[in-house]
């Protein structure tokens, strides 16, 4: 068993991949050499310290405590937000999987966690939607269900609907007349199959109930 606790404890040292683990008081007691890298606080430094207290800044320490006292109850959480802070007091978006940890006998002694450090694709993501908001042409988006997921702030000033007004609603039922339902209808099908169309006239209705003739190009 003993050899078997230091190859599980040697993997987790030497993963690829951010992991710490805590007792059930939250304490660190794992923290491996990819966490080491990524926070720049060694292992001895944070052993026996709160996690969630000296790790997480303060807006995100009782959501992150939750998904701690879940684990430590046996229910795992999968893909939720960890923002790490590290010791140049930079936040780090890791994305963790927390899992308990118990011991020979069944019982819970802890929650070990592995992550993902998605820092650059949040940037990046936050990048692009920032482009897109301030773009000099109108741009809208739907979900595979035809309801409104981007509609930036040329849009808004074409149309007079704010964000707050379109998300979640079906572009097709709200925003367009009757008349161009249907043709309107097959290109966003199209387009969720692969098949793109460029330069084809859209017909947008405004919040006074006016038509705005938008030519517009649909991909995925």
């Amino acid at each position: 068993r003993l050899a078997q606790e230091r190859e599980y404890t040697r993997l987790i040292d030497t993963a690829n991949a951010p992991i710490f683990g805590v007792d059930t008081l939250g304490r660190v007691n794992v923290w491996n050499q990819c966490a080491v890298r990524l926070s720049g606080y060694m292992s001895e430094e944070v052993m026996g310290r709160s996690l969630v207290k000296a790790f997480v800044r303060i807006e995100h320490q009782e959501r992150v405590q939750e998904v701690l006292d879940e684990a430590l109850q046996g229910e795992e959480t999968a893909n939720f937000d960890f923002p790490l802070m590290t010791k140049a007091r930079n936040c780090l978006e890791i994305l963790l999987n927390a899992t308990c940890r118990r011991d020979e006998h069944g019982n819970i002694i802890g929650v070990v966690g592995i992550g993902q450090n998605i820092t650059d694709r949040i940037a990046q993501e936050r990048e692009f939607s920032n482009l897109i908001d301030n773009a000099n042409a109108p741009i809208f988006g739907v979900g595979t269900d035809g309801k409104v997921n981007v509609w930036n702030q040329c849009a808004s000033e074409l149309t007079g609907f704010k964000t707050t007004d379109v998300f979640g609603k079906s572009l097709v039922d709200e925003f367009v007349s009757d008349e161009f339902k249907e043709s309107v209808s097959d290109i966003l099908k199209n387009a969720l199959m692969g098949i793109e169309t460029s330069n084809f006239e859209f017909p947008l209705l405004t919040s006074g109930d006016h038509v705005v003739e938008v030519l517009l190009n649909a991909t995925t």
